[in-house]
């Protein structure tokens, strides 16, 4: 059982349930998914480059990535509906808090001249989306056989339904904000 669960089972509960004074367990906020989402824009010319995002991504996740296409044509990018133009995995159980885990205290402590991740970056409605610009600051990525730098979204969904309860679940998952 991943770490950051047994953390969230034990102690990251009770710290809610005080804080926020819930009348029930089921309401307290938990985790339900982490979405990575890698965009190839340049995959219209080379479908090599696709591949290579795809396995870097699986690489990462540690899971099979998706191919996603353009829903529309859009003449000045030049995709036209139906062209593959990125991929994604989608991350929930043990899988989800382990790469939470690996990104938290592997990966971001990594990131040049890193002062915390933005505290303001929440949909309204609970979820996080944090932006990574290349993906060699993961510990599983080779240097050496990596042909191009890409960034890459990482959307943290929550079942809170304020962002003061997901900002609060994710300090006690120790993601490192950065003060105001």
């Amino acid at each position: 059982m991943a770490r950051l669960r047994e953390l969230y089972e034990n102690e990251i509960k009770d710290a809610m349930m005080k804080k926020f004074g819930y009348a029930n367990v089921m309401q307290i906020p938990k985790l339900d998914k982490i979405v990575i989402n890698m965009g190839v824009g340049e995959a219209k010319e080379n479908a090599k480059l696709l591949e290579s995002a795809v396995k870097d991504l699986e690489t990462i996740s540690g899971q099979k990535a998706v191919i996603t296409k353009a829903k529309k044509s859009v003449a000045n990018f030049k995709i036209r509906e139906g062209m593959s133009i990125g991929c994604k995995v989608t991350l929930r159980g043990d899988r989800m808090y382990e790469f939470l885990d690996r990104l938290v205290n592997l990966a971001l402590p990594r990131v040049r001249d890193f002062r915390g991740v933005n505290p303001n970056a929440f949909d309204g409605r609970g979820n996080y989306a944090l932006g990574i610009k290349e993906q060699l600051i993961f510990p599983e990525i080779e240097y050496d056989k990596v042909d191009k730098v890409r960034g890459m979204d990482v959307i943290i969904v929550t079942t809170a339904h304020t962002d003061e309860e997901a900002r609060e679940l994710l300090t006690l998952f120790n993601m490192p904000f950065a003060k105001a």
